[in-house]
């Protein structure tokens, strides 16, 4: 698949809000909607903090517009892509919102991606101009930039100057299909691969979660997860949407993140679970109250018991759990604290979507029966960049009506009520000893024992049995006989290692390709 001329995208249908309804073609710029909406609502309200400052919205709305300027001087056309492998600054978010201005396409990158992963990236996206951590002016984890592509680094960006008159933005209309984000996936078991998101599957979507979380003028939005997670870049959305401060805090000072939550009045934290363990450690250390009033959660699942104890670090905090995909960003979301009522439920499909339970041959199961969880409706994104074949895998259409499906590969169920149950990947449902078992009901099982911290399965392969790692107290022969109290014979691994931490992707998920590794090296003790 080539790249569309101008960034348009025509392998999907633009679709209304009505699910999975091909509509007219619409012009929505997503830096008009949500941070010049923003500026108007509210120009001197806080918008961004980070270590070192903070900008109101009219002062990022001028950041913008200069990022904008430094665009057009390098010759940035609409359609281009614009690498940012750029941390968690308030620089960030001038970029984002300046590429969008100019029509163009951002390409937000881990700074923790390594060589292997980034010259794959660099190949695929095919970058007009690369932004950069300072220090990375040559090249980025020993690998050099590609020739007669313009590098600055983050200190090199003038972000000064008057913002420009909102009707004298040369891009303030863009056909709601163009391509505003190439969101590359981590490549924890595969070369990453780059998700197409438009300018309308990105609004709708970041309005649809807005409208579940609901997030207020007054909250101020604690994000540590990298902004080159989509979980991280919509937080710049959703904060924008609701007129809220986003504060920013990157990996190097995560010791320190519980005093920087105290100091500016953090009251929503998104996690995932190794944030989660850290902030139950740092609190458990200084127990003093905090404004933190929501969790929320996606990417990794929190377990059980460490829900458990943040509500009991931070009193008064809700939890809400959701379950989304890079591909359509959101698929659900359980109101806060609804898994008090709903154990195991990550909640019901984002209004103006449908999420169905199919089996193999496309038809839709009744409740509580296990299928591939699938999506329709406008937050679906358009598809992989330059991929046609794993596009149309992933991305159905029905010849007749238009609708696109979109195949998670994930599996689950939904009950009476359309409230969905995870159960994992299809690499996670395997068979043994003539049992049917997932990876999620059983690393469920083993953080349900005293003394376990972390868990993580390795399925088994041609080669070997399943393997458990676990961080905590006990022993692996200890995890092994409680577990048996737990689960069938069948379903109890015979191997058990303990590490002191599991290794961990950029984005805090398991390594699980890391785990692997250590297995098969023989260093699985590191």
């Amino acid at each position: 698949m080539t790249a569309p001329t101008h960034g348009s995208w025509p392998a999907t249908a633009v679709i209304d809000n009505a699910v999975g309804t091909p509509g007219a073609l619409r012009v929505e710029n997503a830096a008009e909607v949500f941070l010049t909406a923003a500026v108007a609502k509210g120009p001197d309200a806080p918008a961004v903090r980070d270590r070192y400052g903070v900008w109101t919205y009219a002062e990022l709305d001028a950041a913008a517009d200069a990022f904008g300027r430094f665009l057009d001087g390098h010759g940035i056309r609409p359609g281009d892509r614009v690498l940012a492998r750029v941390g968690s600054v308030r620089e960030f978010l001038a970029v984002l919102y300046g590429t969008w201005r100019r029509g163009a396409v951002l390409v937000p990158i881990n700074p923790g991606m390594k060589a292997y992963h980034l010259g794959a990236v660099l190949a695929d996206s095919g970058p007009s101009l690369i932004v950069a951590e300072d220090g990375e002016r040559t090249e980025a984890d020993g690998l050099a930039w590609p020739a007669g592509v313009p590098v600055a680094t983050v200190g090199d960006l003038d972000l000064t100057g008057a913002a420009d008159a909102p009707d004298e933005r040369p891009e303030r209309d863009v056909p709601a299909d163009r391509l505003a984000l190439l969101i590359y996936t981590s490549g924890s078991t595969a070369a990453p691969k780059g998700v197409a998101c438009p300018h309308g599957p990105v609004a709708f979507a970041a309005r649809a979660i807005a409208a579940r979380l609901n997030y207020t003028p007054d909250d101020v939005v604690l994000t540590a997860v990298p902004l080159s997670f989509d979980y991280g870049l919509y937080q710049i959305l959703l904060s924008a949407l609701a007129g809220s401060e986003l504060l920013l805090s990157g990996p190097a000072d995560h010791a320190r993140l519980l005093g920087f939550a105290r100091d500016h009045g953090a009251t929503v934290v998104p996690l995932v679970p190794s944030l989660g363990e850290l902030l139950v450690r740092l609190g458990g250390r200084d127990p003093r109250a905090t404004r933190i009033r929501l969790f929320t959660n996606t990417g990794a699942a929190l377990n059980a018991p460490l829900i458990a104890s943040l509500r009991e670090t931070f009193p008064g905090a809700a939890v809400a759990p959701m379950y989304g995909t890079t591909e359509c960003k959101r698929i659900t979301i359980l109101e806060p604290d609804g898994d008090l009522a709903r154990p195991g439920s990550c909640g019901t499909a984002l209004d103006g979507t449908e999420v169905l339970a199919l089996d193999d041959d496309g038809t839709a199961l009744p409740p509580r029966e296990i299928g591939e969880l699938c999506v329709r409706g406008p937050h679906v994104m358009a598809g992989y960049w330059q991929a046609p074949e794993p596009t149309a895998l992933r991305f159905r259409h029905d010849p007749d009506t238009g609708v696109v499906t979109l195949h998670t590969g994930d599996y689950g169920w939904l009950d009476e009520d359309g409230h969905v149950h995870f159960q994992g990947r299809r690499d996670d449902l395997f068979k043994r000893r003539g049992s049917r078992m997932s990876s999620v009901e059983i690393e469920a099982a083993t953080l349900d024992i005293d003394g376990v911290r972390e868990a993580a399965l390795l399925v088994p392969e041609e080669e070997r049995d399943m393997v458990l790692f676990v961080t905590g107290d006990l022993t692996g022969e200890q995890v092994l006989a409680r577990l048996g109290d737990r689960l069938e014979p069948a379903k109890v691994p015979d191997d058990c290692r303990v590490l002191t931490a599991l290794p961990l992707t950029p984005n805090g998920k398991t390594d699980r390709k890391e785990l692997r590794r250590r297995l098969v090296e023989g260093t699985d003790d590191d």
